[in-house]
């Protein structure tokens, strides 16, 4: 088995080592750009670890990871456009650099070039693993949609944002992990709880990142924070304010939340200066805690021995104690 460190560089390495770029160069020229831009190739680093975890070599999941990695990257070319957002990974995102237009059809272009990167695959494994990303796609599709939706709904319930950030976050990392485990002939058991895991440290991972979003700066977390209290974006920490807050705190939290003009800076000020005196930072790291635990078991019963679990151990470990 290859060590963390040798099975992320392969990560890197699969996807950089890949040509993107071609005529007409208004399509591709943005394809390059956002695979280009780096980032921490979580999601084919879990493809590699999935299958070597069950027997085989990194080298037959590659082809796996570069598509799971392309469809990422076209769900963020969009996301990015529905959320407005200026940047990724502290650089401009492809629809501010190229225009709506284009990042949207080379978004539609990601999405197909993703496929026809598991055709590379074992033949007797394609059909399996076209299923598993198209199911993932769809499910992230639906979490996607829900967000948009919570946007102008003020019944969402914390159970209800979970499954909203269970699709849209925890689903790609369990279709990552589900390729390569399909890739190395993984059992129907072991799959179901490899997914469990999956999730369950999307859901952490995303809770966290609305702690980074809401209490990191620019330059440590690579783009612009404060962007989902701006967008009234009902995320775990202001569900849970609204459920703790006393009659007086809970009016003004839906008063900033109903505001569509407004300073910036004001308004996030406002927020967090609620949620601090709520002490929500601790509320959100429990919940936190609770699915990154309820990972750790599901994987602890997948039936392989300990030592080839290491790295997605080490992997569950990297993530919770990120800084960014």
């Amino acid at each position: 088995m290859h060590t963390f460190e040798e099975l992320q560089q392969g990560a890197i390495d699969a996807v950089d080592s890949r040509i993107y770029s071609k005529e007409p160069s208004i399509l591709y020229e943005p394809i390059d750009y956002s695979l280009r831009q780096g980032g921490k190739r979580i999601r084919p680093l879990l493809t590699l670890i999935a299958a070597e975890m069950f027997g085989a070599d990194m080298e037959r999941a590659k082809p796996a990871a570069v598509a799971v990695e392309m469809l990422h990257n076209f769900t963020l070319l969009h996301d990015d456009i529905m959320d407005n957002s200026p940047l990724r990974r502290g650089k401009p995102t492809v629809f501010k650099k190229y225009g709506t237009n284009s990042a949207i059809l080379s978004g539609d272009t990601m999405f197909a070039k993703a496929f026809t990167y598991l055709y590379e695959c074992d033949k007797d494994k394609i059909s399996e693993l076209v299923e598993i990303m198209l199911q993932g796609s769809i499910e992230v599709c639906e979490g996607q949609a829900y967000d948009m939706e919570f946007e102008t709904r003020d019944d969402v319930t914390i159970e209800q944002y979970l499954e909203m950030i269970r699709l849209k976050t925890g689903v790609l990392l369990s279709t990552a992990l589900s390729l390569g485990a399909v890739v190395a002939g993984c059992g129907r058991d072991d799959l179901e709880k490899l997914k469990i895991f999956g999730q369950n440290i999307g859901i952490a991972f995303q809770i966290q990142d609305d702690i980074f979003d809401c209490w990191s700066d620019l330059e440590e977390f690579g783009k612009v924070t404060g962007t989902d209290i701006a967008d009234n974006k009902k995320t775990f920490l202001y569900l849970k304010a609204l459920e703790v807050a006393g009659e007086e705190q809970r009016k003004e939290l839906l008063r900033l939340f109903s505001l569509r003009s407004f300073d910036r800076k004001e308004k996030e000020d406002s927020v967090k200066a609620i949620y601090e005196s709520l002490e929500i930072r601790s509320y959100a790291k429990q919940l936190m805690n609770k699915h990154y635990e309820t990972a750790l078991k599901a994987l602890e019963e997948i039936d392989v021995v300990k030592s080839r679990k290491d790295n997605l151990y080490l992997f569950a470990k990297k993530l919770i104690t990120r800084n960014k």
